[in-house]
C-alpha cells in the first residue's frame, strides 16, 4: 500500500447520559502503534471481510460493531449506529501521530453505549476513560490527554446536546458531513480546515470570507465556524 492511499476504517461514539451531560467513551491507545498515546474513540480500519463492494457506509458499520467489541468488550448492533460525519486527512499528518504513516478516510457512527463493563486489553489499548465533551476538551488543553483534529472537532459538535437522544436525534435528522482537511499553515499556530473556509480553495489562510478552521496554539486549540 502506498503512503498516498487511504484505508477505509470507522469509529463510533459511545455515549450514556451522565447528571449534568453526556459521556463518550475514549481509549488511550499504546505509544508504538499509529496515534501513538492518542486519545481515541473505539475504532480501526475496514477488515477485507468486511468490504461491501460499492458500499462504503456499510463496509464501515460492519468494522465499527467488530472493533467495539474487541476493543472494550462491549456489544453494539449494527442497525443501531447513527453516521455521524467522514472525515479524510491531509498529505500530511496536522499532528505528529507516531508509528507509520498510514492514513484513513473514516466514518464516524454514534450510539447509546450498552450496558456492560468496559474491558480493554492493555495492549493496543491501555487505558479508557468516560469524559464529557467539556471535560476532554479541558483536559486537552492542560496537557493531560492528546487528541487528533477530527476528535478534537466531534467533542465541539458533543457538547451541543445535553442528552444522548437529543445527540441521536440530531445526527439522524441531517445528511453527515464530509470534512476533507488541508493545512493552511504549517508553522505556529498551524492552521487546518475545512469546507466552508473562505481559504479551502485558495490555501490563503488570510482570504476574507467565511471560517470553519482549527488553529493549533502550541498552548490551546481554537475551532472557529463562522459564515
Amino acid at each position: 500500500m502506498s503512503d498516498n492511499e487511504l484505508i477505509p476504517s470507522s469509529t463510533v461514539l459511545l455515549l450514556r447520559d451522565a447528571e449534568e451531560s453526556i459521556e463518550v467513551l475514549m481509549l488511550r491507545r499504546n505509544s508504538k502503534i499509529a496515534f501513538a498515546g492518542m486519545w481515541v474513540f473505539p475504532g480501526g480500519k475496514v477488515d477485507p471481510h468486511e468490504v461491501i463492494p460499492g458500499d462504503d457506509l456499510a463496509s464501515a458499520r460492519l468494522a465499527a460493531v467488530r472493533e467495539a467489541r474487541e476493543e472494550t468488550k462491549l456489544q453494539i448492533e449494527g442497525k443501531d449506529l447513527v453516521a455521524w460525519n467522514h472525515w479524510q486527512p491531509p498529505t500530511t499528518p496536522a499532528v505528529p501521530t507516531g508509528g507509520p504513516r498510514r492514513r484513513f478516510r473514516t466514518w464516524f457512527f454514534a450510539t447509546h453505549a450498552p450496558s456492560g463493563s468496559v474491558v480493554i486489553d492493555d495492549g493496543e489499548i491501555q487505558d479508557h476513560a468516560w469524559l464529557s465533551p467539556t471535560q476532554a476538551l479541558q483536559q486537552r488543553d492542560r496537557g493531560e490527554i492528546e487528541l487528533v483534529p477530527p476528535t478534537f472537532v466531534t467533542l465541539h459538535q458533543l457538547c451541543q446536546h445535553d442528552k444522548v437522544a437529543d445527540a441521536l436525534a440530531w445526527a439522524t435528522t441531517r445528511d453527515p458531513e464530509h470534512f476533507s482537511t488541508r493545512i493552511l499553515r504549517a508553522t505556529n499556530p498551524r492552521i487546518v480546515c475545512w469546507h466552508g473556509d473562505a481559504g479551502y480553495e485558495s490555501g490563503d489562510p488570510k482570504a476574507s470570507g467565511g471560517r470553519h478552521r482549527l488553529l493549533l496554539h502550541p498552548g490551546h486549540w481554537e475551532y472557529i465556524r463562522a459564515a
